[in-house]
């Protein structure tokens, strides 16, 4: 008998998944081993059961997102039950912001337009991105709705793009976005 293990690829990291001994003339086995060999199973990145506020500070990339929840006051809120689907800008999305709009945004006095830019980057429910991609417009939290579409076989949610997707926590998933999105200006 020899042992054989199969390996699943995950970003950067090999993860083993499963060791076994089999018989060198198995077929069976023989055929799970080629097929290990060849073939890379697809798996959603889980965070380690931490939910949607600890996953972003763990990530290190949301520094800024995270200190816009604190101030908005919404860490419990996004630390609750859920399901929540937040699409998170990177501190580069809030470095494309003109000049002086995060510091402004985080002043006491603008907490109710900070807290409805937070919230219109989250949508109710666990969406992942086999579901977004299906989507003309996400209703989100704020209570506007944003529109999504695909180009060029990329997800763009009101002209933010989705870099990176299903980053699956304890109460939600994080797709991470490349701009800040604004909901709509009130008529």
């Amino acid at each position: 008998m020899r042992r054989f293990s199969i390996t699943v690829a995950l970003g950067a990291m090999l993860l083993p998944v499963a060791t076994s001994a089999v018989a060198d003339d198995c077929p069976l086995a023989a055929a799970a081993k080629a097929r290990a060999a060849h073939k890379v199973q697809t798996v959603a990145f889980k965070a380690d059961g931490k939910d949607i506020v600890d996953t972003a500070v763990g990530a290190g990339s949301f520094k800024t997102l995270v200190a816009a929840v604190q101030a908005a006051g919404l860490v419990d809120t996004l630390k609750g039950a859920g399901p929540f689907t937040v699409f998170a800008p990177t501190d580069e999305a809030f470095a494309k912001l003109p000049a002086g709009t995060v510091e402004a945004l985080l002043k006491p006095e603008n907490k109710e337009k900070l807290v409805a830019v937070l919230t219109y980057h989250v949508v109710p429910g666990k969406v992942l991105a086999a579901d977004v991609v299906k989507l003309t417009e996400a209703p989100t939290v704020q209570g506007s709705k944003a529109k999504v579409k695909v180009v060029d076989g990329a997800v763009m949610i009101d002209g933010a793009k989705v870099v990176k997707t299903d980053i699956v926590t304890s109460n939600g998933v994080i797709h991470v976005i490349d701009a800040v999105i604004l909901p709509p200006e009130k008529k």
